[in-house]
């Protein structure tokens, strides 16, 4: 791999000419930016002069040639790099030819393997996105290849064995390359490590038989129509009609939720709950006992005394024990709250269908039924308030605001369709250039269906001192308007955009030294947290008045009681919604820290004692439809749980009462974003809140906006 383009550029801190500076105050400047935006939109798609960003080593539009020859290019550069690491004599090892030759191939290679991945997510051509995919899979398997080098992992380790450290950036470093190694069993004699890859290999296999079960499973239930009454006309419609005038209902989770939103008949939602719970009930409980067999057998190879173990020691959590007490935790501190939201429950159903007892397969049409009633707000109309071009404009407002950010739409840059736009991002003090980010946000054929942000260059420091600048992606799959104008979003997409830029802001505030530890790189427990942060702003009635507006009338923000129905509506029915999910989470934990379990018994035991007394429903077999604990998630299934908690606890004791506070703000922005994967997740926090983190600030919360 070429190395061009790396020294870092100077940029200028003041605006240049054809570019849009983002940093207004106020409702009317609010107005003036969403127009600036879609009209520097339009002109975009005029300007046919592109120009690179400088200091961004990210290549766009290459073609599927090109994209291969690259990936070629990278893996004899990696490889070279590679053996020259391995050629070092062991009593001759230096920070200078072991460690800094491995940190800045990472460094270097990261933007340009980017440059050839990202295509599969973005290109409309059935060509590149082939091209791109295949590169993918030669890079990974280069990837692969590298972490096993027996060769590499001694010249790492007899470094390491010196002591000799450059600061503890290095040292942690150095320390993640012999834990990867050592995880590929590299410290283990031949045989062992040969056993390890054949475990790992059987791991593969059972998890993605487990998953293809449940995509594979065609089971489908017929009923009358009148014993689907509640469920919307248009989607009555689009079932399939069979003999007798009845109609198919598969148990495609599309299907499964809406009936038991919505369906007012009881028997009903009971049968589909029964079946949609019966799922490959043989076979997947086959496959997962063996699964976890495996998982457990290829852990204590490693040297661990269990799977979870194994998992946690990636994570901020650290160990099994640690979760589980934390998922207890959580669980019995708000089993108060949970037994009034059942209670409820249970008198709108015995007022609704009489004495007949209240099951599991009642609760999202029960809570459905409560949120109608108790908030006046129709989600569907919401969205007249959210006009794309003025949310994007308010979010850009806030994150400005708060972490003291200029961003600066760039015209004229390159990109891969006319919808996608750059900014420029500067610290608002010293005026140096943070990064640069891609909004690629509107749907289109081929796009990456899902909302979310990559990394396209690591922020790091090159040996000569110069850092190379973060890019980063923001992937959205917004509609337009039948005219091609950009449209109005529903509230759950506002929320999403919201959490993806906190990961934008994220990426581009790191200032790790290490590549390795850049952007998104962290701690997996962790990198959730800053995202989840920034969620709350959605819910306060301030932020929400920012980047909302009638779509005829863009300066009429949305009302105060919509503002306040939101907040409620956010907190309605949690802590028994929390309790289900931490019922799956402990169910995970449990089977990957304990031997000999049985996953049925279990179940079983678990579900009345966490869900207050409801039980399984009859015949049902959770563990055989549970994909996250077989693929994914598996040993982590908590980690949903534990970042939103400590977001809670972030946002609770230092912005709620000042949501634009500035200093807080840089605080956030220093103290937490910064350091990135360079320290330990617990010090971090520790450090911003002046405290450890607490799970007490969560539950105080909501019980504080609970029904």
């Amino acid at each position: 791999m070429e190395s061009e383009g790396n020294s870092e550029k100077k940029m200028s801190s003041k605006p240049k000419k054809g570019s849009n500076i983002v940093s207004l105050t106020g409702a009317a400047a609010l107005l003036t930016l969403a127009v600036s935006l879609a009209i520097t939109a339009i002109n975009n798609r005029r300007n046919s002069k592109k120009k690179d960003l400088p200091g961004c080593n990210f290549r766009v539009n290459l073609s599927a040639s090109e994209i291969l020859k690259l990936a070629d290019r990278i893996i004899a550069k990696s490889k070279e790099v590679h053996d020259a690491v391995a050629s070092v004599p062991l009593d001759k090892v230096t920070y200078k030819n072991v460690i800094l030759p491995l940190a800045e191939l990472e460094a270097q290679q990261f933007s340009l393997v980017q440059s050839c991945v990202v295509p599969k997510l973005v290109s409309t051509s059935d060509k590149l996105r082939k091209a791109s995919a295949e590169a993918e899979k030669k890079i990974d398997a280069q990837v692969s290849s590298c972490s096993k080098r027996e060769d590499v992992y001694r010249v790492v380790k007899a470094f390491a064995a010196k002591g000799e450290w450059m600061g503890p950036e290095a040292k942690r470093y150095v320390q993640c390359l012999i834990r990867d190694f050592e995880r590929n069993g590299l410290n283990l004699t031949a045989t062992k490590r040969e056993e390890v890859q054949r475990l790992r290999a059987q791991i593969d296999e059972l998890s993605l038989q487990y998953v293809q079960n449940l995509n594979d499973d065609t089971t489908s239930l017929l009923f009358h129509e009148n014993e689907l009454a509640g469920l919307p006309s248009e989607f009555l419609k689009t079932l399939e009609k069979v003999e007798n005038g009845m109609v198919k209902v598969t148990l495609k989770s599309h299907h499964v939720a809406v009936v038991l939103e919505l369906c007012k008949v009881g028997r009903t939602r009971r049968t589909v709950a029964m079946a949609y719970g019966k799922r490959c009930a043989k076979v997947n409980l086959s496959v997962l006992e063996d699964l976890v067999q495996v998982r457990h057998k290829f852990a204590r190879l490693l040297g661990y005394s269990n799977y979870a173990d194994y998992a946690l020691n990636l994570r901020m959590a650290k160990t099994s024990s640690k979760v589980l007490e934390f998922l207890e935790d959580i669980s019995s501190s708000l089993s108060d709250l949970a037994n009034k939201e059942l209670a409820v429950l249970k008198e709108l159903k015995k007022q609704e269908e009489g004495e007949l007892p209240f099951g599991v397969e009642d609760l999202l049409y029960y809570v459905k039924k409560v949120e109608q009633q108790e908030f006046d707000m129709d989600l569907g109309a919401l969205k007249e308030y959210f006009p794309v071009n003025l949310v994007l404009s308010g979010i850009f407002k806030i994150f400005q605001d708060l972490f003291g950010l200029r961003f600066e739409e760039i015209a004229d840059a390159d990109v891969w369709n006319g919808d996608v736009r750059v900014f420029s991002v500067f610290d608002l003090r010293s005026g140096e250039l943070f990064g640069y980010f891609y909004l690629d946000v509107f749907t289109r054929e081929g796009k990456y269906g899902q909302t979310c942000v990559l990394a396209l260059q690591n922020g790091s420091v090159a040996f000569s001192g110069a850092r190379q600048i973060p890019v980063a992606l923001l992937i959205s799959q917004l509609q337009k308007d039948s005219s091609g104008i950009p449209g109005l979003l529903r509230f759950s997409e506002v929320v999403s955009l919201f959490h993806e830029f906190g990961h934008v802001v994220q990426h581009l505030c790191n200032r790790a030294s290490f590549a390795r530890f850049s952007g998104l790189r962290v701690d997996p427990d962790f990198v959730e947290i800053p995202a989840q942060v920034l969620e709350n702003w959605c819910y306060e009635s301030f932020s929400l008045k920012l980047i909302s507006g009638f779509h005829q009338d863009i300066t009429k923000p949305i009302k105060d009681e919509i503002c306040k129905s939101l907040k409620r509506w956010r907190y309605c029915f949690s802590a028994l919604k929390l309790k289900q999910e931490v019922l799956y989470c402990l169910f995970d934990q449990i089977i990957h820290s304990a031997e000999n379990v049985d996953i049925v018994e279990l179940f079983k035991h678990l579900h009345p004692k966490v869900m207050l007394g409801l039980p399984m429903l009859e015949g049902t077999n959770p563990a055989s439809c549970f994909p996250r604990c077989a693929i994914g998630y598996e040993a982590a299934c908590y980690s949903r749980i534990w970042s939103e908690v400590f977001a809670a606890d972030i946002f609770i004791s230092k912005f709620r009462d000042g949501l634009l506070n500035q200093y807080a703000g840089m605080q956030f922005r220093d103290k937490v974003l910064a350091p990135g994967g360079a320290k330990d997740p617990v010090e971090i926090l520790s450090d911003f809140l002046g405290r450890e983190p607490s799970v007490q600030t969560f539950i105080d919360n909501k019980i504080e906006y609970s029904l």
